[in-house]
Formats: structure tokens, C-alpha cells, sequence
């Protein structure tokens, strides 16, 4: 799925994004690539995976962050269909926690 939309422009922000070596990077480039709204929504879906993952039901994770039950769907359909980028995140996350 993910040729739909991959060209040179995407091809070019991956490389971006790798290129960053600390935090402090990251947060520079999100901010002048995104607005403050737009971080915060990739930020609370990454949130919502994770609760999605641990077993959370939708009432509790829209409590805890605040996401839509449109957002908390969406997220779990891309949790077990999609191109596993949250799954792949959320193990590593896991693994630099421990």
C-alpha cells in the first residue's frame, strides 16, 4: 500500500527523519516541518496504539488521551491490518524501556 503515495518528496522526509541523531533534533525539525497541532496528533495516536496493544478498551484510552473513538478505530485498524509500523515501534519502545 505504501507505493500509493511513496515518491521522491516521501523519499526525501524519510531520509530526514533518519538523519536525526538526538531528541533535541527531532523536536527542531517537527516543529518547523508541522504545525504544534499536527505533532500532537501523531503523538496521541502513537499513545493510542500503545494502549490498544496493552489491552485497553476504547472508553479508557479516550479518557486517558483524549482521542475520538474515530481516532481510537482508525489506529486499531492500522494496528491489525496496516504496514506494522506502529507494531515495529512499539517493540523497540519496549525493548529501550527494559
Amino acid at each position: 500500500m505504501v507505493e500509493k503515495w511513496k515518491d521522491k518528496l516521501t523519499d526525501q522526509l524519510c531520509q530526514a527523519l533518519l538523519s536525526l541523531e538526538t531528541p533535541e533534533e527531532i523536536y527542531s525539525f517537527l516543529e518547523d516541518v508541522a504545525t504544534i497541532g499536527e505533532i500532537r496528533a501523531l503523538a496521541q495516536r502513537l499513545e493510542v496504539s500503545r494502549l490498544l496493544s496493552e489491552g485497553y478498551t476504547y472508553p479508557q484510552i479516550a479518557q486517558q488521551t483524549g482521542a475520538s473513538t474515530a481516532t481510537i478505530s482508525r489506529v486499531k485498524k492500522f494496528l491489525e491490518y496496516g504496514a506494522d509500523g506502529y507494531k515495529i515501534v512499539l517493540e523497540r519502545l519496549r525493548k529501550e524501556e527494559s
